[in-house]
């Protein structure tokens, strides 16, 4: 029967092998930290965001997200920008050096994410997900 160290040292095995552990460096290769790239991909997938929902959505501190904005902005990928609807209130979006860099950043996932599907056996793919999503709403859950 599995235990709390199984799980610590799966969990680390699996870090490892995936690259999490490089933060200068994404999964598929890329040299961008993995906070940018996460910040990348949901401000090409949904538009224009606020910080504070872009907050939320990448688990940070707010103090940690407005940093990675301020890389994102010295990097000439996002830009703030006022909010239609709140005239104090201030949206980050991608320039659109910022969607080239999404793009190429998806790409290269898509292709990690590929390579590693096809060596993992396609009657078991079903059951890495659901254990994926188990463990996910196990970190969650408080």
């Amino acid at each position: 029967m599995a235990d709390e160290r199984d799980l610590q040292e799966a969990v680390g095995r699996f870090v490892r092998a995936f690259g999490l552990h490089q933060p200068d460096q994404t999964p598929c290769g890329r040299p961008i930290p993995v906070s940018e790239a996460h910040a990348l991909g949901e401000l090409a997938r949904d538009g224009a965001l606020r910080q504070s929902e872009l907050t939320h959505r990448l688990r940070l501190e707010k103090s940690t997200t407005s940093r990675l904005v301020t890389q994102l902005i010295n990097r000439g990928w996002a830009e703030r920008i006022p909010a239609p609807d709140d005239g104090r209130g201030v949206l980050v979006q991608l320039t659109s050096a910022g969607r080239n860099a999404a793009e190429q950043l998806a790409k290269a996932r898509a292709a990690r994410f590929s390579s590693i599907l096809d060596r993992v056996p396609e009657n078991e793919r079903a059951g890495v997900l659901h254990a994926l999503e188990i463990l996910t709403e196990a970190i969650d859950d408080p």
